[in-house]
């Protein structure tokens, strides 16, 4: 062995060196968790984003889909690894940060705050966020899911002083929207955008979910007379209403009915006109034939002594004449009433076929027994 060549000296004791060096990997895997847990632990740093044991360089590495993997060449930032197969220098470069770049859920702790009508509620909600830089949320911040929280809680609680209670009960979204905004603002330094925030559970003190109750409980009854309310006008509208078209329908109805009654009266009246009419020409021709004066006045005598009939039946008060025993004395007056009214008519014709005017003169009486024989 002292007679080796000094490069076979020098690749022995390099060949010893890298064994001393390198140690096993059940060492270092159990070295590497020993150390995370120490940070964590004085620290308190989350393992919600970075794996604390980032994996060894063999030499060729693969980065999984959606993950980026931030590289250090002795301790100094180096590149960002990309998915796929990549190629790391084993013992000069290093992966030093493990980030998912998938849309993750973190749950923000309850939370007490106070609104601006002062009364203190309990809060809590979930945050969803992602990293868009690597290299920002491994060197901006000391822990990404520690600092983002820590700021939800306290944009949550800014944004609640500026709202009443009864008025973030109905904001809810215009509140989640003010606090991504704001998280937005301060997290673009650290690689991390937030994505969109809700709030689970809004916890009022009991006082005021007892006099929120009595609140409810009351709108609920207003509402329902209001309804009631509401119910009985128009059940009044609809009877008002129906009777209005009923009073209309039947005044329109007794309206055409007087419209056709009169309709009918006229057109009866028209008849008897007509009827009239028709008898009196009937009449003016019987009169200018032959014999046609003697049979008006037998008519005329007829309908007197008809007309002194129906008095004495139809009532108990009787039109008596001046002399009820001489009869003939009653025709001869009936027959001067016909005289007079011929007297006043146009000239008639004779049965000589001359014309002849009426000369007023009365005519000549009967005796009885001329009377007799006529058939009276």
């Amino acid at each position: 062995a002292s007679q080796a060549s000094p490069a076979a000296k020098c690749l022995s004791m390099l060949s010893l060196s890298t064994r001393l060096l390198r140690p096993s990997a059940h060492l270092t895997s159990h070295r590497m968790a020993v150390h995370s847990m120490r940070r964590a632990g004085v620290r308190q740093i989350s393992t919600h984003f970075a794996r604390m044991d980032t994996p060894w360089n063999p030499g060729l590495v693969i980065v999984p889909q959606q993950a980026a993997w931030v590289v250090e060449r002795f301790g100094r930032f180096d590149k960002v690894l990309e998915p796929g197969l990549r190629f790391l220098i084993p013992w000069v470069q290093r992966v030093r940060y493990v980030y998912s770049l998938k849309e993750e859920a973190i749950s923000v702790p309850s939370q007490t705050a106070i609104t601006r009508d002062n009364v203190s509620i309990s809060i809590d909600g979930v945050l969803y966020v992602k990293v868009t830089d690597a290299y920002k949320a491994a060197y901006g911040v000391e822990d990404p899911h520690y600092a983002v929280t820590q700021l939800a809680q306290t944009t949550m609680r800014s944004e609640i002083g500026k709202l009443t209670l009864d008025t973030m009960f109905e904001e809810r979204d215009h509140l989640n929207s003010a606090i991504v905004a704001a998280i937005n603002v301060a997290a673009g330094d650290w690689g991390i955008s937030c994505m969109r925030y809700e709030i689970k559970d809004i916890t009022p003190p009991r006082a005021v979910r007892a006099a929120m109750e009595m609140q409810a409980e009351a709108e609920r009854r207003k509402r329902a007379l209001i309804l009631d309310s509401e119910g009985e006008q128009a059940a009044e509208v609809n009877i008002a209403n129906g009777k209005k078209m009923a009073r209309v329908l039947a005044s329109e109805a007794l309206m055409q009915e007087r419209i056709n009654i009169g309709i009918g009266e006229a057109g009866a009246l028209k008849a008897n006109a007509e009827a009239g009419a028709a008898a009196t020409l009937m009449l003016a021709e019987a009169l200018s034939v032959d014999g046609g004066s003697a049979a008006t006045s037998l008519r005329l005598a007829e309908q007197y002594v008809s007309a002194f009939k129906a008095i004495a039946q139809t009532g108990n008060t009787v039109v008596v004449p001046a002399n009820v025993a001489d009869v003939s004395s009653m025709l001869a007056q009936a027959l001067s009433v016909y005289k007079g009214f011929s007297a006043a008519s146009p000239v008639l014709a004779t049965p000589e076929g001359q014309v002849e005017a009426s000369t007023g003169s009365e005519m000549p009486l009967r005796r009885g027994s001329d009377l007799s024989a006529s058939g009276f």
